[in-house]
């Protein structure tokens, strides 16, 4: 501290006035950008507001429901001052970490979003953004770029596979991006070597047309497990673009040689032609097509033996396709719960919110003496008091 601070610190004690000193020292470390220190001050100014000791002990000190709440509210707002404070200093970990109790990943990201990524702290950015689920797309990103292709796979399946599908679509337009972009590159240039010129096309349907050539001793332009598997990863897409860009990936991935054609799990057991089929119905082509194969796999596949992905799949996309009065009569059908989901299905109750037809689930979910269900459809069917 600076003499007059010393000064003024210790004039404010010699008042009384432990209020002045205690904001005195506040505003000291906030100047300073000591942060921790800072937190340490504003616990001791709100437990003074509170008429409780400034260091907390181990003992319960039996606190009202009033003091309990107080407590919290003004933790929080200490945790986000400093957290954005250390945030702005660059501090990704320690931010983070006085961030998480306020719960509010969208700040977050904000803040982050301000913090160019660098030799030095890329590793935290990565376990900040993906790992903490504060900016996935960030954080996925910065996998795909500084370890490659093969680990950002590994990292979707491993972290986001059995994250909301929302969640999923960032991290999985990043992949299709770079695997489309590099797999265009590679069949560019082979196709300028063989022809001694580059080609005018910029993707792969048109790339691969009339060269069978291309595909001749059981070649291929890119890592052929990378190559499926981010095909089956691009389900998790909703953007156009990339339903396009991973349409296209499809139409070099079924002219692979026999052995590259590697079994996927049902309904895309065909991996390229199923996941052709489903990517086309989400861009508004050959929907019946799609729903009548989808549907037949969902009704044919025995759930003992493929389990119920088939199903979901099947109720799924006629969700996605705008179809909620038929995605609810067929999860009625397969008998699925009312207020579960199946997968990334999304539940008979919010199928019959979105179809307006909640009367077939009603009388679903009393035969089924599912009075849960039964409940919470009825309710959702009442208008909303304004």
């Amino acid at each position: 501290m600076t003499t007059d601070e010393v000064t003024h610190l210790e004039a404010a004690l010699a008042q009384g006035d432990p209020d002045a000193a205690l904001t005195a020292l506040a505003e000291h470390y906030r100047q300073r950008k000591q942060y921790h220190e800072l937190f340490e001050v504003r616990k001791m100014q709100l437990r003074r507001d509170l008429g409780l000791p400034l260091v907390a002990c181990d003992l319960a000190e039996g606190l009202t429901p009033a003091q309990r709440d107080r407590l919290e509210e003004g933790l929080l707002e200490a945790c986000r001052e400093v957290g954005t404070g250390l945030l702005a200093e660059g501090n990704i970990r320690e931010g983070w970490m006085y961030l998480r109790p306020v719960g509010d990943k969208a700040e977050a990201a904000r803040l982050l979003a301000q913090i160019p990524a660098t030799e030095e702290n890329y590793e935290e950015l990565i376990d900040v953004c993906l790992h903490e689920g504060v900016d996935i797309g960030r954080g996925f990103g910065l996998v795909l770029e500084h370890f490659g292709t093969c680990n950002a796979i590994t990292t979707f399946d491993s972290l986001l596979a059995r994250r909301p599908r929302q969640e999923q679509a960032p991290a999985a337009q990043l992949l299709v991006r770079q695997v489309h972009q590099d797999l265009v590159a590679s069949v560019r240039a082979d196709i300028a070597l063989q022809e001694g010129a580059t080609p005018q096309e910029t993707n792969l349907a048109d790339l691969v047309q009339d060269r069978d050539w291309l595909f001749q001793d059981n070649a291929y332009h890119l890592d052929t497990t990378h190559l499926a598997a981010t095909v089956r990863i691009a389900r998790a897409l909703d953007s156009p673009q990339e339903l396009a860009l991973a349409l296209d990936l499809t139409e070099y991935g079924r002219r692979l040689a026999a052995q590259f054609q590697y079994p996927g799990e049902e309904p895309f057991a065909e991996i390229y032609p199923s996941h052709a089929l489903y990517f086309s119905a989400l861009l508004g082509r050959q929907v019946d097509q799609a729903v009548a194969y989808f549907g037949d796999k969902a009704r044919q596949l025995d759930p003992q033996q493929h389990g119920y992905v088939a199903v979901e799949v099947y109720i799924d996309l006629l969700s996605r396709l705008g179809r909620y009065a038929d995605a609810l009569h067929a999860g009625i059908a397969f008998g699925l719960g009312a207020i579960q989901g199946l997968g990334h299905a999304p539940p008979l109750v919010e199928l019959a919110r979105h179809s307006g037809q909640f009367a077939p689930l009603l009388d679903y979910c009393r035969q089924r003496g599912d009075w849960l269900g039964y409940v919470a459809t009825a309710v959702t069917a009442m208008p909303r008091a304004r």
